[in-house]
C-alpha cells in the first residue's frame, strides 16, 4: 500500500529546468514537498525520498494525507 501511494504521488510530480542549471521538482497538493538537484534523475530520487519522509511524518502525528489511487491512510489510535 505504501509503495502504491508513493508511486501515485510521483506520477503527479512536476519538474522545471532552473535558469542557473539543475532541476526543481514538486508534487502539487503536497505542501512543502520539493527537491532540487543537478540532474533530473537526482531530483527525482530526492523528491521520492522527501515524499516518503513527509508521508511518514504526517502519519506518525495522525495528520491527514491526500487520498491517491484509492489509497486512504486512516490512522486510528490504539489503546
Amino acid at each position: 500500500m505504501l509503495t502504491k501511494y508513493l508511486r501515485a504521488a510521483m506520477r503527479g510530480a512536476k519538474y522545471e529546468l532552473l535558469e542557473e542549471g539543475g532541476y526543481y521538482g514538486s508534487i502539487p497538493g503536497f505542501e512543502g514537498v520539493w527537491a532540487d538537484a543537478v540532474s533530473l534523475e537526482e531530483c527525482r530520487d530526492e523528491l521520492e525520498e522527501v515524499i516518503e519522509e513527509w508521508l511518514l511524518f504526517r502519519l506518525s502525528r495522525q495528520l491527514p494525507v491526500p487520498v491517491l489511487d484509492g489509497v486512504d491512510f486512516v490512522v486510528r489510535e490504539v489503546a
